[in-house]
């Protein structure tokens, strides 16, 4: 919890208090329902909360903002997102059941009334978002295939709307056929050595009537 302190030293009490019991929350849950494996849950606020938050030192988000989360397993980046951006409604999606009950879980034990959650594959989520994020669930060609008409037209921030994804080690091949793509070195942000090669990619799409 200190690291989290350590780079976003501007929370609420609440959003501490929040911060603060996720760790419990998640280790209950994952005795019951394994989204976060053994190695990782005892680092869960550096490899899954703070690496959530980077999508925070890229974007601050603005009230009334709408996010899409796909592929959030236990709620990541989501609900550290939720956390940090009360204002903004997020939607969290999975196709895995058990994974959304623990995201729908660990949302109403924290009081955030911003997350919605549902078992959806990305192509049938409905509606229209600002942004849609994700931690790394596929290529980005097949990632964009899944999501390239639910972007909104209107855009409301610094950066295009369009998507914010977690991703490590060599993007070249991968980000070859999208030259508007910017990537974002989390390293510059966050000094533990498991961010050394973790970057946000942020791709603008244009809004598909």
């Amino acid at each position: 919890m200190d690291e989290i302190l350590k780079y976003f030293p501007d929370l609420t009490d609440i959003q501490i208090e929040q911060f603060q019991k996720l760790d419990f929350l998640y280790h209950d849950w994952n005795e019951k329902i394994n989204v976060i494996s053994r190695k990782d849950i005892d680092a869960l606020y550096t490899k899954h909360v703070l690496h959530s938050l980077g999508i925070a030192k890229i974007m601050k988000f603005e009230p009334g903002t709408t996010v899409l989360d796909v592929g959030t397993g236990g709620g990541f980046p989501g609900i550290p997102l939720a956390i940090l951006f009360p204002e903004t409604r997020f939607y969290l999606i999975d196709v895995i059941a058990k994974k959304i009950k623990v995201v729908q879980g660990v949302a109403d034990a924290l009081g955030l009334k911003n997350v919605k959650a549902e078992q959806l594959r990305a192509e049938n989520a409905k509606g229209d978002f600002d942004f849609i994020v994700s931690r790394a669930v596929t290529n980005m060609p097949d990632f964009v295939s899944w999501i390239k008409d639910k972007i909104k037209k209107q855009h409301k921030h610094t950066l295009k709307n369009g998507i914010l994804y977690l991703k490590g080690g060599d993007l070249s091949e991968e980000l070859k056929d999208f030259p508007n793509a910017t990537l974002y070195d989390l390293a510059e942000f966050f000094e533990d050595e498991f961010f050394e090669t973790k970057k946000v990619v942020h791709l603008p799409l244009k809004f598909k009537a």
